[in-house]
């Protein structure tokens, strides 16, 4: 069953398996498909969901506000996004400027259909903006009652140490950041998540399954499924590349054991490995149909004995990525290009 965990050193709960629409919702997906799988989160008593103003520029958090309408507000959280470029990407509309978050909070609050929302987060660090400017406009969505919490993605443990020491001195939280997080790709485990523990920030993972990788759906020298992430043109097959080497394929499949011995699929194995990590409070899972939703919810309450995760370890020793500096590798090292 889900389980409802306070996030970071706040008094808010959210779900520790939360629905996102990366992928999905105004892109990948049916309108009709999605609104279903949210239905089937719902059902399952997730009551978190995670979306940004990037996905589908727009079209993902329309949707994600139509399939949650009918939803009392004060028994969901909702969480977006603001950094890369949207609406018409004209010369302001990308980073972190104060322009630029004020902007996009209330365009997200016109889509989702909603007064506020529970955490507003930093898509990434935006170098080109001075921290201190992006804090403040962040203070004021708080103020406002635009957003509850301050969340931040895939920044560096320095970067983190800013927005706590920023955030204290302008009288509001950063309570989580969002970084990819799995088995195979850990580079948050030597620096952030130290970083995290010190200013009480919790990690929001996404990508708990790999983009698909650790479900054992995609194996050597077989052709990768026509429906599936690794065969979509519009971006998940760009995406999940990095996972699709032989080795990493072979290390997998040694996964499937240890799953049908503790009575999982390697997808459940996947997301409560995440979870297992204490600095995780919850994990992100997508789907495209409703039955993947309620399969995968079953991971929520699962406790791995420790000689399993140890055994994991063992079996992916010689695939697992945990260099800390591909936080910072990866990022973007200017604004997105945009218009001029």
């Amino acid at each position: 069953m889900v389980e409802y965990v306070f996030l970071g050193r706040s008094g808010l709960r959210v779900s520790n398996i939360i629905y996102g629409n990366w992928l999905t919702h105004g892109s990948q997906v049916e309108e009709s498909a999605a609104l279903a799988c949210v239905r089937a989160a719902l059902e399952s008593g997730i009551t978190t969901f995670d979306t940004a103003d990037v996905y589908a520029n727009g079209a993902a958090e329309t949707v994600l506000g139509k399939a949650l309408r009918a939803e009392p507000r004060e028994s969901l959280e909702i969480l977006t996004k603001v950094y890369w470029p949207t609406g018409l990407k004209k010369h302001n509309d990308a980073g972190l400027s104060r322009k630029h978050i004020m902007e996009s909070i209330n365009s997200s609050l016109r889509r989702l259909g909603t007064d506020y929302v529970d955490v507003y987060q930093a898509h990434r660090y935006d170098v080109d903006t001075p921290i201190e400017e992006t804090m403040q406009a962040f203070a004021d969505v708080v103020r406002a009652g635009k957003a509850l919490y301050i969340g931040v993605s895939e920044w560096t443990s320095e970067q983190i140490e800013y927005a706590h020491d920023f955030s204290r001195e302008l009288g509001f939280q950063v309570i989580s950041n969002q970084p990819q997080y799995n088995m195979l790709y850990r580079v948050i485990e030597p620096e952030v998540i130290p970083m995290s523990e010190k200013y009480g920030i919790q990690q929001i993972v996404w990508s708990p399954m790999a983009q698909g990788v650790l479900s054992g759906k995609y194996k050597v020298g077989h052709t990768v499924p026509s429906n599936s992430r690794a065969a979509d043109t519009k971006g998940g097959a760009r995406t999940i590349q990095r996972f699709m080497s032989d080795e990493i394929l072979t290390a997998v499949e040694k996964l499937e054991p240890v799953a049908r011995e503790l009575g999982l699929t390697r997808a459940q194995l996947a997301i409560a490995w995440t979870l297992q990590n204490d600095n995780v409070a919850s994990a992100i899972i997508g789907a495209s149909r409703p039955e993947q939703v309620l399969e995968n919810v079953k991971a929520a309450d699962v406790v791995i004995p420790a000689d399993v995760m140890a055994r994991i370890d063992g079996i992916l020793a010689d695939v697992i990525i945990d260099d800390p500096r591909l936080t910072w590798e990866n990022a973007p090292h200017e604004r997105p290009a945009i218009q001029d």
